[in-house]
């Protein structure tokens, strides 16, 4: 007999092999023929990273907003050719400290004729030559220039052409910085690779602190690389055919190192402690795939589901992104389950031959430190059912302060030219003329006929414009040249990122824009990057319950299938909900309110980029789920061998409990290391991901999950019987003929008490 806590039970021995499906095969057979399964991924692996050199793509923000007013009125101004509606626009900005720019104007001129010249250029404005382009004081102005195609998508050599053509300008002692994409082109190298740097090596610090064995970490290590290597190169060769944001190999990094070294750490785990009943390395490694591996393949479908559900935001620009951490994460799988029992079957049983303390894997005795944290909270399930849910309520409650933005330049380190050039034309034109709005009027045929009418139209909106509070300036409309459109460029008073400049778009769009065109049969549109920025945040807003809805749902039914258990599948969902708000809460307090932002590399606080929270939403959710099932399918494991909920719960807890600490410790340490990253975006992301898998391994793997399946008892897994009989067969543990009870809680099986 074995006691855990106060119930007694029978010992219960080793069933054997589970089933020998497709995944028991697959394990066998790559740990039989290790060096071939070795060979096929170096030859998989040099291919792909040489067609990604060779082929691979760019990645670069573009928002495709058919349909919204801004899109519209893009579309609108390209179609009756008004000027300066061609390519994509950027800014050169210049500053003279000496004296007004006038007393450089041929070395100007001469600069803009040079940047005319370089290719991809469609039109050069210069400052002298344009008019609002030179502030009052005559010290500060800028070039507008005219690119056929977005130049954040350049190569960086690029950006040389352009230095060299403004390089007699600098030698002039003017300050020359460089706006919008051109200035996204000009960052610095990303931090990356050191972010990868220390997330290998608090991996490997990790896995050799917490099982002894070089094996141990080495291999997860090992297959982790290989398999985001190989996840990287095809996200490189997709990109070539398909639009991905400029965030895209940062998010598909973070999750396929992390995601890899969780699912061939969970295997090997698995493997070393079947070494010690299985008959030989090829068998263990066999039982490992298709046990535990069926808990990775599982984890891993959970993920990439949550996921493709980003689909559902209708916007291509926030499912790609999906489909980028999707790609490293499903390769990271494929890694996992074929070259992790190579590596196990080439090692055999001198897996921990090297080790740096004596090798461990999961627990044999009952009274191990995780058994008696399962029988502490059995015994007072309700107080620690409520601290739980007390500690995400803290930690979610800035989460109603949410407020969806664009995070611009201005939030970006000084050392950017795009900071620069923002902060140039802020001070000199004010903070406005970093985010202008133009108004576009598409005109009935009277008006376009009658010039008079036209010209009383022009004034009516100007005054009507100037007059909107949150308006620094507005321009007197101006007819295309065939008479069809009004056009005119508004100034707000508040910088793009603002609150201020959100409610004047609304504003404007609203009410101004209606109230003075409708009853002259004429329709306005605000159209620009802040205005499109602006649409974008509102199409997420409002969709962010739909994906919501779907990733729920769909998460839902695949634990439902798999553990068959409504409350199971329930549970696992409520509580995943209640850690992403925590997680929300947490970077609302950081970036929106700047508790601690300094720490982090932001000077300013700054709304939460529109994004972010729906992509939040998805990776926490399916992440949040990698670790549910790595540990229920243990809890179904032990109890469809006892069916003891008890037990069940105390050895699943104990089973998982190394595995999953030092699997959260470096998915959160490969998180929190991208918070290096000068992307405010990215470190919004990296914080929240970080924080998210914190919570997941603590709050509610230790406390939650436990207590709530304490207090449910046996109807953990009820199941009505016609649902049982219309679920697919989805068994985690590879364990057929055993699945859960029908109709009713099932007895208690052989329990002595």
């Amino acid at each position: 007999m074995r006691r855990i806590g106060p119930t007694t039970v029978t010992p219960v021995k080793d069933t054997g092999p589970p089933g020998r499906g497709l995944l028991y095969g697959l394990g066998r057979a790559c740990a039989r023929r290790p060096w071939r399964v070795i060979g096929v991924w170096l030859l998989v692996l040099l291919a792909a990273v040489a067609a990604d050199r060779a082929w691979g793509g760019s990645y670069a923000d573009d928002f495709d907003l058919s349909g919204t007013p801004s899109r519209t009125g893009s579309d609108l101004l390209n179609a009756h050719g008004a000027a300066g509606s061609r390519g994509v626009a950027a800014q050169i900005v210049v500053r003279s400290d000496a004296g007004p720019l006038s007393a450089h104007r041929d070395t100007l001129a001469a600069a803009g004729q040079r940047l005319t010249a370089l290719p991809e250029v469609i039109s050069v404005a210069a400052p002298l030559d344009t008019a609002g382009a030179v502030t009052d004081d005559g010290r500060t102005g800028y070039y507008t220039v005219r690119f056929r195609e977005n130049p954040a998508q350049f190569e960086k050599s690029y950006v040389g052409r352009v230095d060299a053509a403004v390089r007699a300008l600098r030698a002039d002692d003017v300050t020359v910085e460089y706006g919008g994409p051109l200035g996204q082109l000009a960052r610095p190298a990303a931090a990356d690779r050191a972010s990868e740097a220390i997330g290998i090596a608090t991996a490997v610090l990790v896995l050799l602190l917490g099982f002894g064995s070089v094996a141990a970490a080495g291999f997860p290590l090992l297959t982790a690389v290989v398999g985001l290597l190989a996840g990287l190169s095809v996200l490189g060769l997709l990109a070539s055919r398909y639009a991905f944001a400029a965030a895209s190999p940062t998010l598909a990094t973070m999750m396929g190192l992390g995601v890899g070294l969780d699912y061939s750490l969970f295997l090997v785990t698995r493997h070393r402690k079947l070494l010690h009943s299985a008959d030989g390395p090829v068998e263990a490694a066999a039982r490992t795939v298709a046990t535990s591996g069926r808990a990775v393949l599982v984890a891993a479908l959970t993920v990439t589901a949550a996921l493709a559900g980003l689909f559902a935001s209708g916007v291509d620009f926030i499912g790609m992104l999906g489909v980028a951490a999707g790609t490293t994460v499903l390769v990271g799988a494929l890694a996992a389950l074929t070259l992790t029992p190579a590596l196990l079957g080439l090692a055999g049983r001198r897996i921990d031959r090297w080790h740096v303390r004596t090798p461990v894997d999961e627990p044999d005795d009952s009274g191990d430190i995780w058994h008696r944290w399962a029988a502490t909270v059995r015994r007072r399930p309700w107080t620690f059912l409520l601290l739980g849910l007390v500690v995400l309520g803290v930690l979610g409650a800035p989460a109603a302060a949410l407020r969806l933005g664009h995070v611009d330049a201005g939030a970006s380190p000084v050392s950017y030219t795009e900071r620069r050039a923002y902060d140039l034309v802020a001070d000199g034109f004010g903070p406005g003329a970093d985010g202008p709005l133009t108004v576009v009027v598409t005109l009935d045929k009277d008006h376009r006929t009658t010039g008079a009418q036209r010209d009383a139209l022009a004034r009516a909106l100007r005054d009507a414009l100037t007059a909107t509070p949150g308006v620094a300036a507005a321009t007197l409309p101006k007819a295309t040249a065939d008479g069809a459109l009004l056009v005119s460029t508004v100034t707000p008073d508040t910088g793009p990122q603002a609150r201020a400049t959100t409610a004047l778009v609304h504003r404007l769009s609203d009410d101004v824009l209606p109230g003075v065109l409708s009853k002259e049969g004429a329709t306005g549109y605000l159209t620009g990057t802040t205005a499109a920025q602006q649409n974008f945040r509102d199409i997420l807003a409002d969709r962010l319950p739909v994906v919501v809805g779907v990733v729920v749902a769909a998460a839902f039914v695949l634990l439902l299938a798999v553990f068959r258990s409504p409350l199971v599948a329930l549970k696992a969902a409520v509580l995943n909900l209640l850690s992403i708000t925590a997680s929300f809460g947490v970077v609302v307090a950081v970036f929106q309110w700047g508790w601690g932002s300094r720490l982090f590399g932001i000077d300013e606080t700054v709304p939460v980029e529109s994004y972010v929270p729906m992509m939040m939403f998805a990776i926490v959710f399916g992440l949040s789920m990698d670790y549910e099932i790595f540990l229920l399918s243990r809890v179904r494991e032990t109890w469809l061998e006892t069916r003891d909920n008890h037990r069940s719960v105390a050895v699943g807890l104990a089973g998982t409990a190394r595995v999953i600490t030092c699997a959260a410790l470096i998915m959160t340490s490969v998180f929190l290391a991208f918070l290096l990253s000068t992307s405010v975006v990215i470190k919004m992301l990296a914080l929240g991901l970080g924080v998210s898998v914190v919570l997941d391994a603590t709050v509610v793997r230790l406390l939650l999950v436990p207590a709530a399946m304490y207090l449910l008892g046996e109807a953990n897994w009820w199941i009505p019987r016609w649902l049982d009989r219309l679920l697919p067969r989805l068994d985690p543990e590879g364990s057929p003929g055993r699945a859960g009870s029908t109709g009713a809680a099932v007895p208690a099986g052989p329990v002595t008490r």
